[in-house]
């Protein structure tokens, strides 16, 4: 599979861009763990064009997360024009749009998944941005509708064909699931079967193991897979996919020493992107995963919430032994 000129190989696995998740550290631990391509949280087009530190440091990637993306989303032409022409200037591989965020706030702005309800205002949006991109590749990623009476998939994906976009992305649930019920892969298939339609196709939605990746590929003939939730405290699974792939075999599941050490890398990283306050606390979302199942678990993630610094923390994480209870900080 290809993105214009970005060279994937065959059945590729992408991260997607989940909001207080997908950070330059955790980009870095899942390219370690296999992951083909990354992209940033979505950031704000206003944010961008009023050069927020916020917005500008969600930008700023390691060259070993190439390749990368810059995703943006916004409601106004103008802005996401100029915020296009500065993520551009940050170099990126490509740079995605978001048109499926599903949450109020964005939605009530005109932005995210608002523009399944005017399919005008999203032809326009996405030509302004692959116009001010210019020979960075664009992409878009979204959802089948706004509802189960406005899914036109195959006529939005001809459409941004048409606009010269490059790929594009479907989580195969309408703005009105948000997250519930079941990812609806029928609609990748039908997608993908669209006469003219020759852009890659990449499926979202439910991929949370190598047999459910490999399903999504086998049953709806998507060129790539976008693994989000089930990636969290799982960096894992992009390994552990591309081994099934190879061998139709699954790998052991991490020890939990390997979990522990490659939370602490990535609590490591976090300290050094973000400066250690700030550091310390994002890595607390990531903390209930890393654990989960693990005998005692509970009673370390405990302890170690209530620590403002890195080293106390790596000091229980990787002297920990599940036979131990540990007090609360």
């Amino acid at each position: 599979m290809k993105i214009d000129q970005i060279e994937l190989g065959s059945n590729p696995l992408f991260l997607a861009p989940m909001e207080d998740v997908t950070d330059s550290p955790f980009r870095q631990i899942c390219k370690k763990k296999g992951t083909d391509i990354v992209y940033t949280e979505f950031i704000s087009s206003e944010a961008i064009i009023r050069d927020s530190d916020i917005a500008m440091h969600k930008m700023s990637f390691e060259e070993v997360e190439r390749p990368f993306g810059i995703q943006i989303f916004g409601g106004r032409e103008e802005a996401m024009e100029s915020a296009t022409k500065v993520a551009k200037a940050n170099n990126p591989d490509l740079i995605d749009i978001n048109f499926g965020c599903p949450v109020y706030k964005i939605v009530k702005k005109g932005a995210g998944s608002a523009c399944l309800k005017d399919l005008a205002m999203m032809e326009r949006m996405a030509g302004t941005v692959v116009d001010a991109a210019g020979d960075t590749p664009v992409t878009v990623k979204t959802r089948l509708g706004w509802d189960d009476n406005t899914i036109r998939i195959r006529e939005v994906g001809l459409m941004l064909q048409s606009l010269g976009v490059k790929a594009l992305t479907v989580h195969a649930r309408t703005r009105s699931q948000k997250y519930k019920g079941d990812a609806r892969w029928e609609y990748l298939k039908h997608l993908k079967e669209t006469p003219g339609l020759e852009i890659p196709i990449i499926g979202n939605g439910d991929v949370t193991s190598p047999e459910l990746a490999k399903k999504m590929f086998d049953e709806t003939g998507v060129d790539g897979v976008m693994i989000g939730r089930g990636a969290i405290g799982n960096p894992w699974i992009f390994e552990q996919t591309k081994h099934f792939f190879e061998t139709g075999e699954l790998l052991p599941d991490p020890t939990v020493k390997e979990r522990l050490e490659l939370c602490a890398d990535q609590l490591r990283l976090s300290v050094e992107h973000h400066g250690e306050r700030y550091g310390v606390i994002i890595m607390k979302k990531h903390y209930g995963q890393y654990l989960k199942g693990i005998r005692n678990g509970k009673k370390l993630r405990a302890s170690i919430m209530d620590e403002k610094e890195m080293a106390p923390i790596l000091e229980k994480m990787l002297n920990f032994k599940e036979e131990e209870i540990y007090a609360v900080a």
